[in-house]
């Protein structure tokens, strides 16, 4: 692994949290295939929240305020922990690309003119390709703020012949904890029961921090409306595409003129410092409209800014350049995982790096290959939608991109991935054994309610499992593994609508069944317009079920394939 900075592996360059709504969802998926990011967040979150409780269990999501330093250092611990891992510091300046016809991905070059010769290589760039930060009139080049860019590594990726696009993010002002008078806000607290990220946590009992709810007021807005032309995102200075739903706070302004107010969160980035991130308040404006922003919501009329926000805008691949395995299509043995493949945020980001190492393996290994397909979990959502819509803006995981929601579920994420990373090496003896304890405990408990009379009561909608807990560890024999009780009385209380998505899913198996070869050619079906021709060129989907996902692909155009597929068989 080469970065380019070895004390600032896993920094959290943005909200010092993990999870959230959906973004949860990814986590458990990754922790559920062997992955890292839900043990390590259990160990250093300092308040953990279950969000949307008030709706069904398809879409409950954990999210934990993490201690920020805590969670670099923690993972640095892992990566050096890993026997056949070797970390080195430096910057990549190129790709090694053999000649064509073979045209592979083969090493690295470094900018000490050293070559790692591999036989697979993994692009993670972030916001460092060519990276640029805007903050007012003032902009300079950096791949986080304060971090040198990836200018030679980002120039040469625009050589390849590869589609790419600018794209861009940003974060708020932090402050200074002392400087704020808490006393004028909302707290709000962790759960008192913390739901841990990470299948193998059984316990959160750690005291936990408050986080505080704030609102932006009439003067905030009339700072903000009048320091709009000083804007570098209104004038012109800011040539990417930002992420729809997570706007700057001048967006809110200027897109929404009828709302009053906006909610903003006080958020500590760590129990051993003052810093205090301000959720909902991103921000590229200049320094002196900060602070008066800063200054015009009650609370924070003192407070002082420790560093301002900013805005980043930087080099991304067209993700339909790349395969479901994440591997480039044109060059083989080169794979793209998080940003750079135009996602946003460090959940989204995660579960692309375990598929992209997951595949990069199993290549070397000539193995099969692995891909999450859209009816096993939100990370092959998440994949196909990349590689088949494209990203024109940085793309974010909501609980609605899910076709079967009910299906893919946090508690059952183990059930849905843990087999497959098992498959692919990735699941640990101690992780596999807890899986089967699971399975081993559900099979009973699911038996012992098919004839006794809590089964039925449990589909009563005010009836809850916990209320029966004696009774379940009687069962059992034994204390019920974390999440054991939830999934079995989800799919109790849900039997029908899960049984009906269930149908629902195989209809679209079937269509992923259906093969497209490599080298169908589009343009010689008659019946099919141009614009389709075009869009299906362009994605080369590789089975009937994505063909039909691409935008503008008309149903009457999936049935005319579909009748050629047949013919070719």
């Amino acid at each position: 692994m080469v970065t380019m900075n070895l004390d600032l592996i896993a920094q959290m360059s943005c909200n010092p949290a993990i999870g959230g709504i959906a973004k949860g969802h990814l986590v458990r998926e990754i922790d559920a295939l062997g992955g890292v990011m839900g043990e390590v967040t259990d160990a250093v979150g300092i308040q953990f929240r279950l969000l949307n409780t008030s709706r069904g269990p398809a879409v409950w999501s954990p999210r934990a305020q993490c201690d920020k330093k805590m969670y670099r250092a923690r993972m640095r611990e892992v990566l050096e922990r890993e026997p056949n891992l070797r970390i080195k510091q430096a910057e990549v300046a190129a790709l090694v690309i053999a000649p064509p016809p073979e045209r592979r991905a083969t090493g690295v070059r470094l900018c000490d003119g050293r070559v790692l010769h591999a036989g697979a290589v993994i692009v993670t760039a972030g916001t460092f390709l060519n990276g640029l930060a805007h903050v007012g009139e003032m902009r300079y080049q950096c791949g986080r703020n304060g971090e040198a860019p990836a200018q030679l590594l980002g120039d040469q990726l625009r050589t390849l012949g590869l589609q790419w696009t600018r794209l861009k993010t940003g974060t708020p002002p932090r402050l200074d904890g002392r400087t704020i008078d808490w006393t004028r806000f909302e707290p709000q607290p962790g759960d008192l029961d913390p739901t841990p990220f990470s299948f193998l946590t059984e316990k959160i009992d750690r005291p936990q921090v408050n986080c505080h709810i704030a609102y932006t007021t009439e003067e905030t807005h009339r700072i903000l409306r009048e320091a709009i032309p000083r804007s570098p995102l209104y004038s012109g200075q800011i040539e990417g595409v930002g992420p729809r739903y997570c706007p700057s706070i001048e967006d809110k302004i200027v897109k929404f003129p009828d709302k009053l107010r906006h909610q903003i969160f006080l958020e500590p980035e760590g129990l051993d410092t003052n810093e205090v991130y301000v959720n909902g308040m991103s921000t590229s404006m200049p320094i002196d409209v900060q602070a008066a922003m800063v200054a015009s919501i009650p609370g924070l009329d003192q407070a002082e800014m420790i560093r301002p926000g900013y805005a980043i805008e930087y080099d991304a691949i067209d993700p339909r350049e790349l395969h479901h395995t994440l591997e480039v299509k044109s060059i083989p043995g080169l794979y793209l995982a998080g940003q750079i493949n135009g996602t946003s945020g460090y959940e989204e980001a995660g579960c692309q790096g375990i598929i992209a190492g997951i595949n990069a393996a199993c290549a070397l290994r000539r193995a099969e290959p692995v891909v999450i397909a859209r009816t096993e979990g939100y990370t092959g959502i998440l994949i196909d939608d990349l590689i088949t819509k494209g990203a024109d803006e940085p793309y974010r995981m909501f609980t609605s991109r899910a076709e079967f929601r009910l299906h893919l579920r946090i508690d059952n994420a183990d059930e849905r991935l843990t087999p497959i990373g098992r498959r692919a090496g990735l699941v640990t003896d101690q992780r596999w054994e807890i899986f089967q304890r699971k399975q081993r405990q559900k099979e009973r408990l699911v038996e012992a309610l098919r004839t006794h009379r809590y089964g039925q009561w449990l589909k009563r909608p005010e009836a809850s499992i916990g209320e029966i807990g004696a009774w379940v560890r009687e069962v059992l024999g034994e204390e019920p593994v974390r999440g054991l009780a939830t999934t079995v009385e989800t799919e109790i209380k849900y039997n029908g609508y899960i049984a009906q998505q269930e149908r629902q899913i195989e209809r679209l198996k079937d269509a992923e069944r259906r093969p497209i070869p490599a080298a169908f050619g589009f343009g010689e079906i008659p019946g099919l317009s141009r614009e389709v021709r075009e869009k299906l060129d362009r994605v080369r989907p590789g089975t009937l079920g994505q063909a039909a996902r691409i935008p503008g692909v008309t149903p009457a155009a999936i049935a005319i394939l579909d009748v050629y597929l047949s013919l070719v068989r």
